[in-house]
């Protein structure tokens, strides 16, 4: 027994010891340091790298495995506890930065309440006596403008500077303006920022208050260098620069702006720009118009310009606790809506256009860049964000140099009658080659010839068109002009009229290059799949690329416009590729009406899930006549020898492209003039599309529109629409349609029509091709056909017929009806 208890006793001795040794081990300074070096290499070593480590360094020695273990899990255990208290004193230094942003604005608002109160008064009190005047109305609405001194001298330039300051800061943080909330753009713990818009002040005006994780000065730098966030910035120079004698600089600044569309005159400003920092410790860099539109410095190309106006506008920045800075931006402008069409003054005097193009793009790049810089943002295919960021802008920059097509770049525009509907503009400059950014080759190139156009849109949402526009591309592309292209942009290889025959197989790949912070604008990369017709190309890829950003598809985002830029890229995708912009810009004339179904898309199956009661809602919905305008430009390269085939060519493919584009337009507005059939989907859905059968596919003769969509989704015979291209591929099925193909919507329109058929179908089809155009409708005798999943089909007939578009003037795809198939 007393064996037995000492033994035990022994044993519980030994556990202690043990215990004791794990919890209690103390290391040397020398421990801990090579422990950390293995620490920084692997974090979280394995068993084997453990046992390596004690082998390897004798100081280790009189640790045991486990041991080093514990302190592998204890290091690891304090870095995380370490990075999550770094990450809440982060987030609690923005919260409160913002809180106190928030109740600034809070206080301006309060002020603001206060001030038109009184004065909400005062024009009661005004009302009642008979000596009321417009002359109290127009003080109350008109911005004082400067007294012209005399800015040829430094001190009248001072004196105009700490002017301009003053007047800024009143509109940045006071009630100088009489500032609205931004339709669409509600402050919140998870907003951007706060963004207000001017009501009833001199020109137009846009206010941005955000916090973003930058100091003072890296801001304003960003800032001033407005041709890099500026898309519509088109040169920013400075002539003349001095100390202003209080630690500021002044500034005498020439800015030149691009036109957004075909149909005016581009903008530009004589300005004066003063940085200084305040008493506070802020720094603030204010702008204004100098004078009226003779002054400023004679550039060459001033002529193609109108001159506008800056009232005081810029940037307040201050600096947080912690890091980081508050920003409050101001932009007011007068933008000379007098010198525009009628139709077009809108995007001239809208406060909300100002907000969407400059104030707003402002903070979210500062914020962009805040973001790259700690490491926030990820982008794929290996490119850093800069990089990708200077494609988009090379991009934008290219497209919008198109639509300008200003003579001091070597644009001249093709003599015309005036009756063209397309312009047509050439290039042939020898600083061709710098435009695009190339640092070799090409010096030989002919030139470039941009055909362009712009027309006005009735009822059609920029984001569902410019979003059918990116995911059907071939519904509006031809394919063998994208080969052009690329090809003649290739070492100058020129591919006009001697094209290689290619077949476009309709596959288009999207390959996501990366977003911006707020996802408002999409750079990727578009593979059009290609075969070569010809036995002896056979081994050569065919596929194109083209570097593309898409801004604007997001029905509730608030952009300045819808855009879809692409431009043919090498596949290898050089950072200094050519760049030859082309592709489409919709602007939206008015607001949009709220009572416009905002989660409409172009599928089919969507509107047949939706309840007849529903749809019949949405169809009934009034009508608001909402404008936009469109701007289509396609750049093409050229040599000396094929410029005029070239032209032809361009010419006639805008006016396809423009063509297509209404067709589409027509067939995705709300507002559709069929009484009967309601919103119309895409053009490829059956909704607005006549059938010419011969007899009736659907018997019931008082069908709906929402009846005659289901009877005809639900119908037993499988029903498929191929398009009209050179080589048809399918656009549209019924649910038997995509059983009997064993596919989807989505994939149907990778299939083109002569992969279900076999030979003798094919056959039996191409001698009943002039009957069916002719007659309307043919029938095929009992054949098989293939699905995608290579299984037989067999048919006990099938019917052949046109489909006619809504005009009923033009044949829009032909549609097939395989009766009683099964799989063999």
């Amino acid at each position: 027994m007393a064996m037995a208890m000492t033994h035990h006793h022994n044993r519980e001795s030994s556990i202690d010891k043990h215990l004791d040794a794990g919890k209690y081990v103390r290391y040397t300074a020398e421990q801990v340091e090579a422990l950390e070096r293995v620490y920084a290499e692997c974090p979280k070593p394995s068993s084997l790298r453990r046992q390596q480590l004690i082998r390897e360094c004798p100081i280790l020695s009189n640790i045991e495995p486990k041991q080093i273990k514990v302190w592998f899990q204890n290091r690891r255990c304090r870095e995380k506890q370490r990075k999550e208290a770094s990450r809440l004193q982060t987030v609690n230094r923005k919260l409160t930065a913002m809180n106190k942003l928030l109740m600034e604005e809070n206080d301006r608002l309060q002020k603001q309440v206060s001030q038109l109160v009184c004065e909400n008064g005062y024009m009661r009190q005004q009302l009642h006596t008979a000596s009321a005047t417009d002359a109290s109305c127009d003080s109350a609405v008109t911005t004082p403008q400067h007294s012209l001194r005399n800015a040829n001298n430094p001190a009248g330039l001072l004196s105009i500077a700490e002017e301009t300051l003053a007047e800024f800061l009143s509109k940045a943080t006071g009630t100088a303006v009489n500032w609205v909330q931004m339709p669409g753009m509600k402050p919140g713990p998870d907003s951007v920022g706060i963004f207000a818009i001017s009501q009833s002040c001199s020109g137009v005006a846009a206010r941005a208050c955000g916090l973003v994780s930058l100091e003072p000065t890296k801001i304003a730098e960003i800032l001033k260098d407005r041709p890099s966030w500026f898309r519509d910035c088109r040169k920013l120079e400075v002539f003349t620069m001095f100390p202003a004698g209080n630690g500021g600089t002044i500034e005498l600044v020439y800015t030149q702006m691009f036109a957004p569309t075909t149909l005016a005159p581009a903008r530009d400003f004589w300005t004066l720009r003063y940085t200084t920092t305040l008493e506070n410790g802020s720094l603030v860099v204010c702008e204004r118009s100098l004078s009226g539109s003779g002054a400023g410095p004679s550039v060459a190309s001033a002529a193609q310009f109108v001159r506008a106006e800056v009232l005081p506008s810029g940037y307040l920045i201050r600096p947080c606790e912690g890091g980081g800075s508050i920003i409050h931006i101001v932009d007011q402008l007068n933008l000379e809506a007098w010198s525009v069409p009628e139709v077009l003054r809108p995007l001239y005097e809208s406060s909300k256009v100002i907000a969407q193009k400059m104030t707003i793009p402002a903070l979210r790049y500062v914020r962009q860049i805040a973001q790259e810089t700690s490491g926030e943002v990820v982008y794929s295919l290996g490119r850093q964000p800069a990089v990708l960021r200077t494609f988009s802008q090379r991009l934008s920059r290219g497209f919008n140099e198109a639509i300008n097509g200003f003579n001091e770049d070597g644009w001249s525009i093709m003599n015309c009658d005036g009756t063209e509907d397309v312009i047509i503009a050439i290039n042939s400059s020898k600083s061709l080659s710098n435009s695009l950014n190339l640092s070799t080759g090409l010096s030989f190139l002919g030139g470039v010839l941009c055909a362009k156009a712009s027309m006005l849109l009735q009822n059609v949402p920029p984001a569902v068109l410019v979003r059918f526009l990116r995911e059907h591309r071939l519904e509006w592309a031809d394919f063998n002009v994208d080969a052009y292209s690329a090809a003649s942009l290739k070492a100058g290889t020129y591919a006009y009229p001697g094209m290689r025959p290619t077949s476009f197989t309709g596959s288009q790949i999207i390959m996501p290059l990366g977003q911006t912070v707020e996802q408002e604008e999409l750079l990727e990369v578009i593979r059009l799949e290609g075969q070569s017709l010809t036995q002896e190309d056979a081994f050569l890829s065919r596929d194109i690329h083209l570097l593309q950003i898409c801004s604007g598809i997001d029905d509730n985002a608030v952009g300045a416009c819808s855009e879809l830029v692409f431009a043919p890229i090498d596949e290898m995708f050089p950072d200094d590729a050519a760049l030859l912009p082309s592709g489409f810009r919709i602007i939206q004339l008015e607001s949009k009406p709220d009572s416009l179904a905002t989660n409409r898309t172009l599928d089919l199956t969507s509107s047949l899930e939706v309840g007849p009661a529903t749809s019949q809602a949405a169809g009934d919905s009034p009508c608001q006549n909402a404008r936009s305008v469109l701007t289509i430009a396609f750049q093409f390269p050229f040599d000396t020898n094929l410029q005029d085939n070239v032209l032809t060519m361009a010419r006639q493919y805008v006016r396809s492209v423009i063509s297509s584009v209404q067709r589409i337009a027509m067939a995705i507005s709300p507002c559709g003039s069929s009484p009967t059939i309601g919103p119309k989907p895409s053009p490829g859905s059956p909704e607005a599309l006549t059938f010419h059968l011969g007899e009736e596919l659907l018997k019931s003769e008082s069908l709906g529109g929402d009846s005659v969509l289901k009877n005809l989704w639900q119908h037993q015979d499988a029903i498929l629409c191929c398009s009209l291209k050179s080589v048809p591929v399918f656009i549209f099925a019924n649910q038997a349609g995509l059983d009997m193909l064993e596919t989807t919507l989505v994939a149907l329109q990778d299939i083109t029509l002569d992969k279900i058929f076999d030979e003798s179908g094919r056959k039996a089809l191409c001698s009943d091709f002039t009957k069916l155009m002719q007659q309307g409708f043919t029938r095929l005798l009992a054949g098989v056909c293939t699905s995608t999943m290579g299984r037989h089909v067999s048919y006990e007939q099938a019917v052949a017929w046109k489909v006619l578009a809504a005009d009923a003037n033009t044949v829009h795809c032909l549609a097939f009806s395989f009766i009683n198939w099964s799989f063999v």
